[in-house]
């Protein structure tokens, strides 16, 4: 029995993980549960799975959560940052399951590394912020770091019973996003209805936001820098309509080994929970014959600079990756709040990458300032080139 603690529990992979473990009762169970400020979800998940802790962000969610609640409910409710930390640390948790959106899920994350729990995560901010501190943090505690992000299970599964000097190039595949095939010159008349619209994944509006623009790729590649321990001249974003490669790896020999699945995140969940096992999930498999053909492109980065600036971001290290997570979380609540343009995103996320200082070899304190000012900086230029 693995007892699990899940951050982000009435997000898209929360729910799908209470589901497995709905599946495989036998083999999981809830200690904890993170959300942020949907109590009415919380509440059913609590009376379903009858965790230990449950938290949320504040005391007032904490008072409407607990009000919706039965009175002789056994879970204790608990709020903000030491309500956070105390279900990472749970002392019966085996893992947690990190889904937290953006650089919220850094510090739980830390403290559950700390703690000496193994970490499923599927929060890529956490290592697109901090992959130094983090892996050698986690390398220092042995604790293990399984992906959950469709792409990131895929490399991990391909270079499962290979060597590491063998390895050649991740070629990290990406769907293209609703905008793939649309022109360009039309891109300022984009609404957040029309990018929430992903043409195979089901997510949370944040990452199909993120997919729209290409960000979420370029988020990808610095967190297959930090898993796979390699360099970033050796990950290739390839563009794959069809989502069905999950990503690939090349060997010096020239063979290439590919992840192949339908486009649900529930088999890369399971995998990360069971690891090194297999749940029998009788998923389906992909339908060959009606598929047809897989093609194959090189994104555009003059369409979707958002992914340059991520390899830029990359490529400088230090804080520059925080800078630019931290201006594109800003970007994207405005784009979905009507606040700024679609093609303003990147706009922002250069202007304030344009003006950051950057800090070297980071301690975790450096990183957490970078973080703080490039949402000031970003939130000025927000007001600044914003929708009239």
């Amino acid at each position: 029995m693995k007892h699990l603690s899940i951050f982000g529990s009435t997000g898209s992979i929360g729910t799908n993980t209470l589901n497995i473990v709905e599946m495989f009762p036998e083999r999981f169970a809830i200690k904890a549960l993170a959300a942020k400020t949907n109590a009415t979800m919380l509440a059913e998940q609590i009376e379903r799975f009858s965790p230990e802790i449950a938290v949320v962000f504040d005391e007032k969610v904490a008072l409407e959560l607990k009000n919706k609640l039965p009175y002789n409910t056994s879970t204790e409710i608990l709020c903000g940052e030491d309500g956070y930390r105390a279900a990472a640390e749970h002392p019966a948790v085996d893992m947690v399951v990190t889904a937290m959106v953006g650089a919220a899920g850094l510090m739980p994350t830390l403290a559950a590394i700390e703690a000496g729990k193994n970490i499923a995560l599927a929060n890529k901010e956490t290592l697109v912020m901090a992959g130094g501190i983090v892996m050698e943090r986690a390398a220092q505690r042995n604790v293990q770091i399984l992906p959950i992000d469709s792409e990131h299970s895929a490399i991990f599964q391909c270079i499962a019973g290979n060597r590491n000097e063998d390895l050649d190039k991740i070629l990290l595949t990406g769907s293209g996003g609703p905008f793939l095939n649309r022109p360009g010159d039309t891109f300022d008349k984009i609404k957040p209805e029309d990018a929430l619209k992903h043409p195979t994944w089901q997510m949370g509006k944040k990452i199909t936001i993120d997919s729209a623009t290409l960000m979420n790729k370029g988020l990808e590649v610095i967190e297959a820098k930090w898993l796979f321990d390699v360099s970033l001249d050796r990950i290739e974003v390839v563009i794959h309509p069809q989502s069905v490669i999950h990503s690939m790896v090349s060997y010096q020999d020239g063979f290439v080994m590919a992840q192949l699945g339908i486009p649900d995140m529930k088999a890369a969940i399971a995998y990360a929970l069971s690891y090194p096992e297999r749940l029998a999930l009788k998923q389906p498999i992909p339908d060959f014959k009606q598929i047809g053909a897989f093609t194959f492109a090189q994104p555009d980065l003059e369409k979707f600079p958002c992914l340059a600036l991520a390899f830029e971001a990359c490529k400088k290290g230090g804080t520059f990756p925080a800078v630019l997570n931290a201006a594109n979380e800003m970007a994207v609540d405005a784009f979905l709040n009507y606040r700024i343009a679609f093609v303003t995103i990147p706009d922002i996320i250069r202007n304030t990458m344009d003006n950051h200082t950057v800090v070297m070899n980071p301690a975790l304190s450096d990183i957490l300032e970078a973080d703080g000012w490039a949402r000031a900086r970003a939130g000025n230029e927000i007001r600044r080139l914003k929708i009239s």
